[in-house]
């Protein structure tokens, strides 16, 4: 595709399938993302019935196979616009000096004849492509950037031919040949188009460092042995071992050994996550420490790897509304141009004097290279590469250019709290001793009672006690009562855990810890004391604690100038000790999961712009009810349908990053946009020769040819500048 104008010719080619719902065409990628159900083959034969050409683009090969041609084309550019430089440049220089003959005299007019056919050599070799082009849009009706650079360089060459063979047809004044215009023109916009596919290189940077972190093989446990293979080769259901300082090959759950996996890639968090019998391990993240075996569970383009980049490939070749709008206007705009030219040069001719042949054929032509319309059609895509490249790389994963600039709007946030405010698991928080007795010595007699339960709390106080080492004896005569705790003996002693009424049922007095309980419950914490003998010897407590970072993220919503509500079915006293906690404006408490979406209705019906935040799972109405649904996750679940966008990591700085990202890319394809519409409405104008009567000044095609090439350079590069955003902690860090 040459410009914006193709967009809507292969769009429209691809549209006409039969089985195809939709079909959006990324100029800045050039590539299309077509849903429905429709042989591939019928797919590319549109396209090439359209006049453009096409390949599957499926997997890693795929994609190093497009980056190889890609190279090879900016190559071809290259040498296109040195071969026409080669002849433009020595004669602009020569004309500048006054040192080219006369056309009219025998000598000059051979000069001129052999430099004509020159050339059409350099039309034919440099500019070719640009002329096939505009035959096959022709032959469809259709006119693009290649109609007008072969209409401008074409009508130079054709002109100056005429002046050489019938120099007494035209006025003396106006006997003057463009042959190096023609000629430098096809240079620059050759290396223009050649800078600008080395930069549009650059915005695919996320994708490809993305395919990087597939390894090519795997060391499979196979008969006993271990043996490398390629990761094609690797089943479901197979062992494989991973060593220090190596990528996982595929998804599976650890059976044997120990280690620390860097899931950076994944979820944008620096620390390692450990990892033990039981534990999911993602393919591409980095084992740190220690050797450990694990059963494939996905492979080939299940692999959450696979499924990152599938997606952030959709997000990037999807069009928000701004997008759609600007192919609109880019699809009229070269048929426009063609007719301001047509005025050009009628106005020319027919209101100057001696000269108005000849400066007919300058603003003319001047008019067609100005006003290609690259700038306008890679002003929106390229940006949106680019940001949602970023985003993956940072741990958010955008499902579409829409919600990309929705995000940036947001007047709102709502928060989930189990899971997404908080840790969404119970964990002991508070360990309390009296009488000497330490924190160890209530966590080995809560630990060995809660090694016999099955309550949910149970498993919180174990691992308390794993972490800190502790030896955990067996309990004798356990029994558990519902409703107040758990009974046993310890060393033949009677030990208690549970609430006060399970202590003053066994005539133990609490009134030491009374006051600690009470401030306990009144933060949103499950108080249980711990009895010893017939005395109370200390208390614990259990709740779902606040993420530690939780309350720095909400910080960050409110400095964006966002209202944080939270929005859980916990009960109101638990609900506002958390909200006090982390410093939120509203709390909606007791609601059942299914009413959660009539919540955020209410909102919008306020005039919010509102976002939801929560685990894609109980939340999903909510998520999708909302003007943007973010889901918050482990890293692994990135699948969840209801959400626009995916966190992989679970910090509610996600959320952050994501907006500020968002606004940070809105703001930079308005630049984009500004720029290419300034650009076209300024020189257009001023190529037709608006500035003439007033100032004399006539715009040069060779500087028309410079300004065009460069203002795709430079809509490219600005938006290669997302490449560097940063959010405030990765600043600080």
């Amino acid at each position: 595709m040459s410009c914006a104008g193709c967009v809507a010719s292969v769009e429209s080619a691809l549209q006409a399938v039969h089985g195809v719902e939709s079909a959006t065409v990324n100029f800045a990628e050039h590539t299309a993302l077509v849903q429905g159900e429709a042989p591939l083959d019928d797919l590319i034969s549109a396209v090439k019935a359209a006049g453009y050409d096409a390949a599957a683009l499926r997997g890693l090969d795929d994609e190093t196979e497009k980056e190889a041609a890609e190279y090879a084309y900016y190559r071809q550019l290259l040498r296109k616009a040195l071969v026409a430089g080669t002849l433009g440049v020595p004669l602009f220089v020569a004309g500048m000096a006054d040192r080219l003959p006369d056309v009219s005299t025998v000598a000059g007019g051979l000069f001129w004849l052999y430099t004509g056919f020159a050339t059409l050599g350099v039309l034919i070799y440099s500019g070719g492509h640009f002329f096939t082009g505009s035959w096959k849009a022709l032959r469809r009706h259709n006119a693009n950037m290649d109609t007008l650079i072969a209409l401008g360089t074409g009508s130079a060459w054709v002109y100056s031919m005429a002046v050489v063979l019938w120099p007494q047809l035209v006025p003396s004044l106006a006997r003057h040949a463009y042959f190096e215009a023609a000629a430098i023109i096809l240079c620059l916009i050759n290396v223009g188009a050649a800078l600008e596919m080395r930069a549009r290189g650059k915005t695919s940077e996320a994708i490809k460092k993305l395919i990087g972190l597939q390894p090519r093989t795997a060391r499979v446990v196979r008969d006993g042995e271990e043996v490398d293979v390629p990761i094609e080769n690797v089943g479901l259901d197979e062992t494989l071992r991973v060593r220090p300082g190596e990528r996982i090959a595929v998804d599976g759950v650890v059976i044997d050994g120990h280690s620390s996996v860097d899931e950076a890639m994944l979820t944008g968090e620096p620390m390692p996550v450990e990892k033990q019998p039981g534990d999911e391990v993602v393919t591409g993240t980095i084992n740190t420490a220690g050797s450990f075996l694990y059963q494939s569970k996905r492979i080939g383009r299940d692999t959450v790897l696979a499924q990152i980049i599938e997606m952030v490939r959709q997000a990037q070749a999807s069009k928000p509304a701004i997008g759609r709008l600007v192919d609109k206007v880019a699809a009229v705009f070269v048929p426009a141009v063609m007719i301001i030219a047509v005025i050009t040069f009628l106005a020319w001719y027919n209101l100057a004097s001696d000269l108005g042949l000849s400066y007919a054929v300058v603003a003319t032509m001047t008019v067609l290279i100005i006003a290609c319309p690259c700038a306008l059609g890679l002003a929106t895509p390229i940006s949106i590469m680019v940001g949602v490249g970023r985003a993956a790389e940072m741990g958010i994963l955008i499902r579409n250019g829409d919600a990309l600039q929705q995000v940036g709007k947001l007047t709102t946030v709502v928060l989930d709290k189990t899971g997404t405010v908080t840790e969404g698991k119970p964990a002991v928080t508070d360990v309390l001793g009296i009488n000497d007795h330490t924190e160890q010595e209530i966590l080995v007699v809560a630990a060995c009672l809660e090694t016999a339960s099955e309550h949910p709390l149970a498993a919180a106080i174990i691992a308390a006690a794993r972490q800190r080492d502790l030896v955990v004896p067996e309990i004798e005569q356990f029994e558990a009562l519902s409703g107040l705790g758990v009974v046993g003996r310890l060393a033949g002693q009677q030990v208690l855990l549970g609430n006060a009424a399970l202590l003053n049922q066994h005539k133990v007095d609490v009134t030491p810890l009374q006051a600690d309980a009470d401030r306990l419950a009144a933060a949103a914490k499950t108080p249980m004391y711990v009895a010893f003998n017939g005395r109370v010897i200390g208390l614990l407590a259990v709740a779902d604690p606040v993420k530690p970072d939780s309350a720095a993220a909400i910080g960050r919503l409110h400095k964006l100038g966002l209202r944080v509500t939270l929005l859980t079915g916990d009960n109101e006293e638990t609900a506002r000790a958390v909200a006090h906690q982390v410093n939120l404006d509203e709390v909606v408490a007791e609601v059942r999961p299914e009413d959660k979406d009539s919540v955020v209705a209410e909102l919008q019906a306020r005039g919010e712009v509102v976002a939801m935040v929560g685990d894609g799972i109980n939340d999903a109405p909510a998520l999708a009810r909302a003007d943007v649904g973010l889901a918050i996750g482990s890293g692994t679940d990135i699948a969840i349908e209801s959400a626009d966008i995916t966190l992989m990591g679970g910090s509610l700085h996600g959320v952050a990053d994501a907006i500020t990202l968002s606004r940070a890319t809105v703001r930079n394809i308005k630049q984009n946009l500004f720029g290419a519409f300034i650009y076209n409405s300024i020189g257009i104008p001023v190529a037709a020769g608006v500035l003439y009567p007033l100032m004399g000044l006539l715009l040069s095609p060779i500087i028309a040819g410079a300004a065009m090439a460069m203002s795709s350079v430079t809509v490219v590069s600005n938006a290669n500048r997302l490449r560097w955003f940063r959010s405030p902690r990765e600043v600080r860090s």
